[in-house]
């Protein structure tokens, strides 16, 4: 004779059994260990689009550092000691070690492109600043790159316009300060009528076509 309870027992084994593993945690993740993370990141001196440690040759003066009167606590006609103060980073000179002589101060490392900004010492005195960067704010606005219409839309009835003395077709536009003290600021054109460069100092100094040459 059959056990009619048997079948009823093997059926409620079987679906303790399916609600036991439905209810049963799926195990954690494993979570990567801390040195597996940072190795899983690139270090950004490794990569070859990253930025050079140390940006010295791009360093540009802080908004307003250049003024008409000078640079920062710097006024022209101060010693070489107060431009270095007022730029606060290592300036190197080039020119000439006659004493006295002219000379530049200029911001360390050199970049390969050129001086991007250089601090003229004639005398043992501050008397001009060249600046030859697209970044670097002249008084009044005027800029590395732009054309000769703007600069007299920033200088209206200021800008004297001279024939450069070497090269055919460029200008020299000359602009004394607007508060009527002895600095000059003067953009140097191509012939292309944009500003290749720029310097601001006193005469006769800013007036030096050949800087300390």
């Amino acid at each position: 004779m059959s056990n009619p309870i048997a079948p009823w027992s093997a059926a409620c084994l079987l679906a303790l059994a399916l609600a036991a593993c439905e209810r049963a945690p799926s195990p954690a993740p494993e979570t990567p260990s801390t040195d597996a993370a940072a190795a899983s990141v690139p270090d950004a001196l490794d990569r070859p689009d990253a930025p050079p440690p140390f940006d010295a040759p791009e360093a540009v003066p802080a908004p307003g550092a250049i003024g008409w009167a000078g640079f920062g606590s710097a006024a022209f006609g101060a010693d070489p000691e107060a431009v270095r103060q007022a730029w606060g980073r290592d300036l190197g000179e080039a020119g000439t070690s006659e004493p006295g002589g002219c000379r530049y101060l200029v911001p360390q490392p050199r970049g390969t492109a050129g001086d991007r900004i250089a601090f003229m010492i004639e005398g043992e005195r501050f008397v001009r600043i060249d600046v030859r960067a697209a970044d670097i704010e002249a008084p009044g606005g005027g800029r590395v790159g732009m054309d000769i219409a703007r600069i007299d839309a920033l200088y209206p009835g200021l800008v004297e316009r001279r024939p450069h003395k070497y090269v055919e077709g460029a200008h020299d536009l000359r602009i004394p300060a607007p508060d009527g003290g002895r600095s000059v600021l003067l953009f140097e054109t191509g012939a292309d009528d944009r500003v290749a460069a720029w310097r601001i100092g006193v005469p006769p100094q800013v007036d030096y076509v050949e800087g300390c040459g």
